[in-house]
């Protein structure tokens, strides 16, 4: 299955496809959250734990999530999950905020 997803902060369209797992339903308890939540909780506990392991971006989070980097950055804090920022990404930043900004 393939769907698209419209990101708040630059109305740009990703195409991502999905996969189908099985589940226990107990998870619902685990979780404590509605039937219907149960896809988002595990998208965000995914992404959450990826990202802490270092196997995806800060970015890559947020789209797993299908959060804005504001959103997932203020899950992360939540959870206490330090952001993994080196001095390459500053960098990276400085070179996209000169562009912006010109």
């Amino acid at each position: 299955m393939v769907f698209e997803m419209e990101m708040e902060e630059k109305n740009i369209k990703i195409k991502m496809e999905t996969i189908t797992i099985d589940l226990p339903k107990e998870l619902i308890h685990v979780f404590k959250i509605r039937q219907k939540d149960l896809s988002k909780a595990v998208r965000e506990s995914l992404a959450v734990e990826l990202y802490r392991d270092g196997k995806i971006s800060l970015g890559k989070a947020a789209e797993i999530a299908k959060m804005s980097k504001w959103e997932i950055f203020e899950l992360l804090a939540a959870k206490k999950v330090p952001l993994q920022y080196y001095p390459e990404d500053l960098e990276q930043d400085i070179e996209t905020l000169k562009k912006v900004l010109k």
